[in-house]
């Protein structure tokens, strides 16, 4: 093993605290790897970004994910040191030390600052009038202050109904997106077009005609809920029907409706065609399912996941103070937005919650009493 001496630099001082040493997680240093060798076909470059405000934690980003940085402290000073430039193979300089090292843990995105930056820019049909006045948030903003990978903001704003016109964010008005829709579904069938295989522009130019749905707005809706590949539109019968199960639901938060009543009116939006795949499994994490205790028929309440805090204590507090226990299959649809996968769901439900077991299987209690 070869010796080498160790000596203070002279820019010691200035360079101290100027170096962070970041541990990566093996998905991250594989990315790095592939990118650094020399592949002539290659034509995408990786990308890291830390994005946060200044009253933020910071975040990275890949193209993919999104990382927490975190600090943890060492046990062992660690010395940043560099060869000397006099005698490089013998002598290398103190420039350094680091008594703590940053680790970077998968996050769920933070896309739940949409809804805020957004208010009253909703778009809404026959709105013309008000876009002067309204306030605006680009794109391009969001896209840099959002602190989300590429992929999940883009599927973040599928998923939140945020249309971009003009380069700018607009969230859709629940009630028209649920017209288009119902729209949607009736073309389909009038003008005998496959819901595997419908023709965008056909859809785009006849709601456009007879209804003034602008092409921007209705070819956005139509990607949303389905695939467009070469002009044809294979639909996602599913979430059509989720998302309108939703819009008659949002009209009883205060006021349960009975199933069977909720099940009828659902049906009958969706068509003849599709009303054999409405099942309330569809609707999970938007619902609470009531039960009276004298044997009438169970009620629905408009219950959604996404108006709940972020932020998992609360997310928790919330919860229980809504129900005192709650079945596993119902509690996990609510922790979905909050937890990157399963393993940390269950980490959650174990830090917040008590689990217990009956005959009518695993129930979930608060740990600590919380007065409504």
């Amino acid at each position: 093993m070869s010796e080498l001496d160790l000596r203070l630099s002279a820019a010691t001082a200035q360079d101290t605290g100027s170096f962070r040493l970041m541990e990566l997680p093996p998905e991250l240093c594989q990315m790095i790897e592939s990118a650094s060798e020399k592949r002539p076909r290659r034509t995408v470059t990786p990308s890291l970004f830390i994005k946060g405000h200044p009253t933020e934690d910071a975040v990275l980003c890949t193209s993919e994910k999104t990382y927490a940085i975190r600090s943890v402290v060492l046990s062992n000073t660690v010395l940043v040191v560099t060869p000397s430039r006099s005698d490089p193979d013998g002598t290398v300089h103190i420039r350094d030390q680091l008594h703590e090292i940053l680790e970077l843990v998968p996050v769920v995105p933070k896309l739940h600052k949409l809804s805020i930056l957004l208010r009253d820019m909703e778009y809404d049909e026959g709105d013309e009038d008000r876009q002067a006045t309204m306030p605006k948030y680009s794109y391009e903003q969001a896209r840099s202050e959002i602190q989300a990978s590429e992929a999940e903001f883009c599927r973040g704003l599928k998923e939140r109904r945020i249309l971009v016109l003009e380069g700018q964010l607009r969230p859709i008005a629940p009630a028209h997106l649920s017209t288009i829709l119902e729209l949607l579904l009736n073309y389909l069938v009038s003008l005998s077009l496959p819901h595997q295989a419908a023709a965008v522009e056909e859809l785009v130019s006849v709601l456009a005609d007879e209804h003034e749905i602008p092409r921007a707005v209705s070819n956005q809706v139509i990607s949303w809920f389905g695939d467009v590949k070469e002009g044809l539109w294979k639909m996602d019968a599913d979430m059509v029907i989720r998302e309108l199960g939703v819009g008659i639901l949002r009209h009883h938060k205060h006021n349960p409706i009975f199933e069977h009543e909720f099940l009828k009116k659902w049906k009958n939006v969706v068509g003849d065609t599709l009303e054999s795949s409405v099942k309330l499994s569809l609707l999970s994490g938007n619902y609470l399912r009531n039960l009276s205790s004298i044997g009438e028929e169970a009620t629905l309440t408009y219950y959604p996941s996404s108006a709940l805090p972020v932020d998992p204590a609360a997310r928790f507090v919330e919860l229980f103070l809504t129900r005192q226990r709650w079945k596993n299959e119902e509690i996990e649809h609510f922790l979905l937005d909050i937890a990157v996968n399963s393993k940390e769901r269950d980490k959650l439900l174990l830090k917040h919650a008590r689990a217990l077991t009956d005959a009518e299987g695993v129930w979930y209690t608060a740990r600590v009493s919380y007065n409504s």
